[in-house]
């Protein structure tokens, strides 16, 4: 993030607000090369009468759409293209805006065509799709109305099974309270193809290896009763379409060995597969089969086979297996395949044999490579050498070893110039190994994903501007999935020591008389955490999108209770501020922290069209310090502004609460509790620029009543009238490999100014000082 001064600012501002004048003026020359005889399909609207047709399901089946539009109103591309000269049809405004669309009678006879099919689909066979035009005929413009009229859609009066295969009778019917097809439902196509699936999948996963949908259809009798169905489910037995009085059963299968080559080799350049001279090595049920040296321990295998957690053959479990092994991060290729065998396990049940062929990645990975940092907002650059080993023990174990050194610009004061006057450089090991381990049995506990253990060590030193810091840190920590959205990690051991040193002299100043002094002194932090996640966004897929987090945190109640057990003497401070003397228990000669903590964050996605989408994030945070120190380590406080908070704000300039820091000192405003709203819409432009509106909302508060920064603390009747506003205009570069954004924010609601007077826009002469120009990578949320 960079403060810029005036001149800076304005002058980009008066590009971009000449800029966007030049696109609105072709915007509403939207006619400009629409030939005479021709109309602009300036809006099209989908009506329906039926509230269980939803608009947006219905538009997707609309052949001809009218050009983009940003805010639902302003049609930027159209705008961009009708800059154009007009001359050329290669002209480069023309390439990257969009031609206007022409209405086009043949494309709304196919879109009501297409409504038509969609409506029999979802059970209105009834359905009138009429189309009506309403024209301007003075701006050539046209306004097309989909009116559909769903009529009574048909339901299902009568739901039955007809099973030929009685031994599948009882495993269909006890899942039948999964079924998606209910009484009264409406007679809906894609419904009963989704329960076809749903029931070959029950099937599949109860050892009927060979059974699959074509096996299940449906017939529907409507014949006598009015927009009412019958509906019988028709499972047929193993001879499809077999005509015979007698059924033949559905056989369930169990697996007789597990083949496994770990050193499979795929196909060359030339498509033909390298012939390997294997050797096989037999374990129980298993054989290992392999070229060379066999490099993994066979109880590997074993270990991450969820194949053996059912007696017959499950389709679930054997994806459970894929997604274990693609978890170890030892194969580019995972293939699982079974064979039918002509032997039966006690005489009558069939058998197969799995095959598991990996193809696996190189041992050992070096690497070097130089990044750009953002940190808040203060961006810098980093330099990484990496060492990696994927299989340090013959178990499939990760060991990565990170160097790193960083120069980040950041500024001294609130006004002053940027510069590269922040270092770091430091280590981070981890092994990373595939088990669970612990005194507890996991394979049972977790079904869909056995936790893989995760040890970390690391040191960090970083050079401030204000002080000077060494982080040395131990973590022991478990990492899992509970479904394929659902991600948990436990920290169960996260050990800090946090030295500080060099202080700046005008920093202590700003600190000294304040209670929030004592965050900034060498701790030890031992905690424990615990993180949930639910995230259904999928980067390969433009489509609606949920993401919850909460995060726990208890710090200090272990090393507390250790030291009353043992007698351990209290250490014994003067306060210079209560005039009182202080007592804490030290470990290794450092006062460690004591406290709890907690944050929730939601995001919710919405995409628009194929342009545009909104995006809305909240967070709400606090963090509760007690016992041996009586605040939060500054490195676990919370803080706010800067490129990924309330953007019209520096990083750590905002807050807390109505607090107002003195001028000329290094931003560094931090606190207990944290409330932040963001909302952002973000639209496409043209080439790798995508643009965005934003608005953000906040504040973060002090949760002792000793903190004596004026306003500071959370109070119940006050808080919401310290809330802080922004909003803004940001730009951002796709580069596909990384995303390059500026955003500019500016001031709404100052709650640092006195009471009244906050609202920036109507109170104050708008200047620089209530703009901020932030520069990061990647989105904010």
């Amino acid at each position: 993030m960079m403060p810029s001064n005036s001149s800076h600012r304005y002058f980009s501002l008066q590009k971009i607000i000449f800029l966007a004048c030049m696109v609105l003026l072709g915007a509403c020359n939207s006619t400009r090369f629409v030939p005479e005889g021709k109309y602009l399909l300036n809006r099209v609207t989908v009506k329906a009468d039926d509230k269980n047709l939803k608009r947006e399901e219905l538009k997707t089946h609309i052949r001809q759409k009218e050009n983009l539009r940003i805010l639902g109103v302003l049609k930027f591309h159209l705008g961009v293209y009708n800059l154009s000269s007009g001359k050329k049809d290669n002209d480069w405004l023309k390439r990257i805006g969009e031609a206007p669309v022409l209405y086009d009678e043949f494309q709304t006879a196919r879109s009501k065509e297409q409504l038509r099919i969609f409506l029999k689909n979802k059970g209105y066979y009834n359905a009138i799709v009429t189309d009506s035009l309403v024209i301007n005929t003075e701006k050539k413009k046209l306004n097309l109305i989909l009116d559909i009229e769903a009529k009574q859609p048909y339901r299902i009066r009568n739901y039955v099974y007809s099973i030929k295969d009685m031994n599948l009778r009882d495993v269909i019917l006890r899942d039948s309270v999964n079924q998606l097809l209910k009484k009264n439902d409406i007679f809906d196509l894609d419904v009963l193809n989704a329960e076809r699936q749903r029931i070959a999948t029950h099937l599949r996963n109860r050892g009927y290896y060979k059974f699959s949908e074509e096996y299940v259809s449906f017939l529907a009798d409507s014949n006598f009763y009015s927009n009412q169905v019958d509906l019988t489910v028709n499972v047929d037995d193993a001879l499809l379409n077999n005509d015979e009085a007698e059924a033949v059963a559905h056989q369930k299968y169990k697996i007789r060995n597990y083949i496994v080559n770990p050193t499979f080799k795929t196909a060359d350049l030339t498509g033909e597969l390298t012939e390997q001279k294997l050797d096989t090595l037999v374990n129980g049920d298993y054989f290992i089969t392999y070229s060379g040296k066999l490099r993994y321990r066979p109880e590997l295998f074993s270990n991450v086979n969820r194949m053996k957690d059912s007696a017959y053959y499950s389709l679930a479990n054997a994806e459970k297996t894929y997604r274990a092994l693609n978890r170890l991060k030892q194969f580019k290729l995972i293939n699982i395949g079974f064979t039918e065998l002509n032997e039966f396990a006690n005489d009558t049940i069939p058998l197969l044999d799995c095959r598991m062929q990996l193809s696996p990645l190189p041992r050992q990975n070096f690497s070097v490579d130089v990044e750009g940092t953002n940190s808040s907002g203060n961006l810098g650059v980093a330099g990484n050498l990496n060492f990696q080993h994927r299989n340090v023990f013959g178990g499939a174990e990760v060991f990565d070893m990170q160097l790193r050194g960083a120069r980040e610009r950041q500024a001294l004061t609130s006004e002053g110039n940027l510069d590269f006057n922040t270092r770091e450089f430091g280590f981070e090991s981890s092994l990373t190994i595939p088990k669970f381990l612990s005194f507890i049995k996991g394979k049972r506990m977790f079904t869909f994903q056995i936790p893989e253990t995760k040890l970390t060590a690391g040191f960090n030193y970083q050079s401030r501007p204000d002080y000077t810091r060494t982080i040395t840190n131990l973590k022991y920590a478990y990492n899992w999935k509970t479904s394929n959205y659902q991600f948990n990690t436990l920290n169960l051991v996260d050990l800090n020591y946090v030295n500080l040193y060099k202080f700046n002299a005008a920093f202590i100043n700003s600190i000294e008389d304040l209670f929030i002094k004592s965050s900034f002194t060498d701790h030890l932090i031992f905690a424990s955490s615990y993180s949930w996640m639910y995230n259904t966004q999928n980067i390969n897929k433009r489509e609606d999108y949920r993401y919850l987090k909460v995060n726990l945190e208890s710090a200090g109640n272990l090393l507390s209770l250790y030291s009353r057990l043992v007698n351990k003497s209290k250490t014994e401070v003067p306060d210079t501020l209560t005039n009182q003397v202080s007592s804490y228990y030290q470990v290794l000669n450092t006062r460690f922290a004591q406290y709890l903590k907690a944050d929730f964050e939601y995001r919710y996605g919405h995409i628009i069209d194929k342009a545009s989408s909104v995006v809305g994030r909240a967070f709400v945070g606090i963090g509760v310090p007690y016992g041996n120190f009586n605040v939060l380590p500054f490195e676990k406080k919370y803080f706010t502004g800067g490129a990924n908070g309330i953007r019209a704000w520096q990083v750590r300039s905002l807050g807390p609460g109505s607090y107002k820091a003195p001028p000329n000192i290094y931003p560094n405003q931090s606190s207990d509790i944290k409330l932040e709203a963001n909302l952002e819409y973000r639209f496409k432009l043209f080439w790798l620029m995508e643009g965005a509106l934003f608005m953000d909302a906040g504040n973060i508060w002090a949760i002792n009543g000793k903190d004596n920064r004026e306003g500071a603390v959370f109070k119940v009747d006050r808080f919401y009238k310290q809330i802080a506003v922004g909003s803004g205009f940001g730009l951002r570069f796709d580069f596909t490999y990384f995303l390059f954004r500026l955003d500019l924010g500016m001031k709404m609601r100052d709650p640092s100014l006195a009471e009244g007077k906050r609202f920036i826009p109507g109170n104050y002469k708008i200047n620089g000082e209530h703009f901020n120009l932030s520069f990061a990578i990647g989105y904010p949320f």
